[in-house]
């Protein structure tokens, strides 16, 4: 009977840590962010043309400034339109107070702060200016 009880326990530990919490899954989703970020700032200087983050409560997306105007990124599988995990509400904290991040040819910029939120759950994404992107809780 005790063997039983401890399995019992042991089973709805391993249950409750393998469940997702909203900060975990919102973790996950700003990790990659923050990595695809860093792409798309290496990304501009290689084509030599600006290249915009975008983002709305289901998703997000890069385009890049060509023959005159913004365009979806769709040559690049890495910077593809994607969507969230569940919606989030994105906000850009720049010193210049721009809400908008654009990466272009400067090779330092303002350190600049990119939060995302979800009812349960926050974290932000801390940009150095230099191409170093972390994410705090």
């Amino acid at each position: 009977m005790v063997v039983l009880v401890v399995i019992g326990v042991v089973a709805g530990m391993v249950t409750m840590s393998a469940a997702p919490s909203p900060q975990r899954e919102l973790r996950a989703d700003a990790d990659r962010l923050a990595q695809l970020l860093s792409l798309a700032r290496e990304e501009a200087q290689v084509r030599g043309a600006p290249i915009r983050f975008e983002a709305d409560g289901s998703g997000f997306r890069f385009v890049v400034f060509r023959d005159r105007q913004w365009r979806p990124i769709t040559d690049d599988g890495d910077l593809r339109a994607r969507p969230w995990a569940s919606e989030t509400r994105v906000a850009v904290d720049r010193p210049d107070g721009r809400r908008v991040l654009e990466f272009g040819r400067d090779l330092v910029e303002a350190p600049y702060r990119v939060v995302l939120q979800r009812p349960e759950a926050a974290v932000s994404i801390m940009a150095n200016g230099l191409g170093a992107f972390e994410v705090v809780d």
